[in-house]
């Protein structure tokens, strides 16, 4: 018996373990850090990294807060969805009160990390990226298709922690990694929202694809905002924070993304919405490693 209860303890704790990771979508923090240390290479004159470290800690704290406080607020429009529908809180794996402390408990403690770690302004930033995200965006996507911009804005904040961080301060190289990552997530957004549209509408989110019959205003957007972030992704030259190596990368990786929206203009089925996904994902992990080492 005493062996029995000895290998279940370590299951049972790998089992909560891994609930409370899905719960904090442990995927997108690991991409909203790769993002934050891209800012913080991008920005500084040398590498402290205990800096960097204390940097990331808090803003994983942060951002696995905030996704595990969406996560509570959406539970009930989860437990709609075919995608969501056994994530711990509507399968049951965690009750709602137990995944509202963990997520404001951890926010919390990740916010005042960065606030004695690093510095105020990126933990203000961080703060602004949670209230913003759960009190504004999450709510809005069930009343208008705008929300999908106004999600891009706290989706974007990350690097430009990872700038005050390393920098105390807003610069416009803060601003341009910024704006990159704003308009790189429209597409990339458009792309997820076309795939998954009969769930979007299921779970009664107003996204702008689950009221677009015919896909043409979805894939438009894509278009639309994948010939912005080309505009805004040749910037850092022009204010001596890359080199031409940099630029030629922007612009072939822009470029290519740019055709894959074109494509899924041109036929809106889940395939070609599927291959400007993972083409987004692809140019992300392309310009973040230029604006690192070019």
């Amino acid at each position: 018996m005493s062996d029995v209860l000895a290998l279940a303890r370590p299951a049972g704790l790998a089992s909560i373990s891994r609930d409370y990771l899905e719960l904090s979508k442990s995927r997108i923090v690991m991409m909203v850090l790769i993002t934050t240390a891209a800012g913080y290479f991008f920005a500084a004159p040398h590498i402290d990294w205990a800096l960097l470290v204390n940097t990331l800690v808090g803003t994983a704290l942060v951002a696995a807060g905030t996704n595990a406080l969406n996560q509570y607020v959406e539970r009930d429009h989860d437990a709609k969805m075919r995608r969501t529908r056994l994530r711990p809180l509507p399968d049951g794996r965690i009750s709602a009160r137990a995944a509202l402390l963990f997520s404001v408990a951890i926010a919390v403690i990740g916010t005042g990390y960065l606030g004695v770690a690093v510095n105020w302004l990126t933990a203000a930033l961080g703060a602004f990226t949670l209230t913003s995200y759960i009190f504004v965006y999450t709510p809005l996507k069930r009343v208008s298709t705008i929300c999908t911009l106004i999600g891009a804005i706290p989706g974007a904040i990350p690097p430009l922690m990872g700038w005050t961080a390393a920098t105390g301060s807003l610069g416009a190289g803060g601003w341009i990694i910024f704006a990159i990552l704003f308009f790189w997530q429209l597409p990339h957004f458009m792309a997820i929202s076309w795939m998954y549209r009969d769930d979007y509408a299921r779970g009664g989110f107003a996204m702008l694809a689950v009221r677009d019959g015919d896909g043409q205003a979805t894939a438009r957007h894509a278009v639309l905002y994948s010939f912005a972030l080309l505009a805004v992704s040749v910037l850092p030259p022009l204010f001596g924070l890359s080199t031409f190596i940099y630029l030629a990368g922007a612009v072939i990786a822009g470029t290519a993304l740019t055709f894959a929206s074109f494509a899924f203009l041109a036929s809106r089925t889940p395939v070609r919405a599927r291959r400007l996904f993972m083409a987004s994902n692809i140019y992300l992990i392309v310009m973040m490693t230029l604006l690192v080492l070019a």
